[in-house]
């Protein structure tokens, strides 16, 4: 498949120009085990050098992660408790998006759970099941020991509640309302493109980190592709790679 970047390119020359800093992350959710295609994901990390953040589910947190995330190219994170839907019917899918019994004990188990299998390497951020999270609870993760939230699509502000800096994520390559597969790679990039021009003109948070969101468990070979792809023209373009782990004193 050929791609066109130079949209993508030529908006990343006008930020050299401009000296400007484009810091990136990236997150992949569903972690449950080690597996072919994590080994995958970890090794085009390495080879990026660009470490990619994994969103674990603690209740079905399998032993294999801990080495996977003992080096440094893997971050695990806390996404949810089991990953169920609790949405209402005729809902969107959301585990944490209504009100309901023992919701905030879930959570409080997902980062002990995480934190008892991987210490230090923990990253104490939660990343809501289907980027999806009532405002009530968003206000209750600091006092259950989060530093941090991501979602999806540029945020509003850079604390979503005292004490809680929230870093979202931007661009998701798979076509989910299409059934799966790769999502229009041209329509992808307009979006990217129009991002970083937000950005630019101040109609978006600058500083937030610009985030890739991928699902290593149902990647097919073009997902594969155009992730290597489009990280590896954002590096090449000068944006530069971030590890939230090493900033989690400061998350920007």
């Amino acid at each position: 498949m050929s791609i066109d970047w130079s949209p993508l390119t030529a908006e990343m020359a006008i930020w050299q120009r401009e000296a400007r800093v484009l810091p990136i992350w990236w997150r992949d959710d569903d972690a449950i085990k080690d597996s072919p295609a994590l080994a995958k994901l970890t090794g085009l990390a390495e080879t990026l050098g660009l470490p990619v953040h994994l969103a674990v589910i603690p209740k079905f947190a399998h032993p294999s992660l801990i080495g996977v995330c003992n080096g440094p190219w893997a971050v695990p994170m806390v996404h949810g408790w089991a990953h169920d839907n609790h949405a209402a019917q005729g809902q969107k899918k959301a585990e944490f998006g209504r009100p309901r019994a023992g919701a905030s004990d879930e959570m409080a188990q997902g980062l002990g759970t995480l934190k008892q299998m991987f210490a230090a390497d923990l990253l104490p951020l939660f990343v809501p099941p289907w980027n999806r999270i009532h405002a009530g609870y968003i206000a209750a993760l600091p006092d259950l020991g989060f530093a941090g939230l991501s979602t999806f699509t540029p945020r509003a502000a850079r604390l979503a509640a005292p004490d809680l800096v929230q870093i979202n994520t931007h661009i998701d390559p798979i076509f989910w309302k299409g059934g799966g597969g790769l999502a229009p790679p041209e329509a992808q990039i307009a979006a990217l493109v129009q991002n970083l021009q937000d950005r630019r003109f101040g109609r978006a948070d600058a500083t937030e980190p610009l985030g890739l969101l991928t699902h290593h468990l149902v990647h097919d070979q073009e997902i594969w592709a155009f992730t290597e792809a489009c990280l590896g023209t954002l590096l090449e373009a000068g944006a530069k790679p971030c590890n939230l782990h090493d900033l989690k004193g400061n998350l920007p």
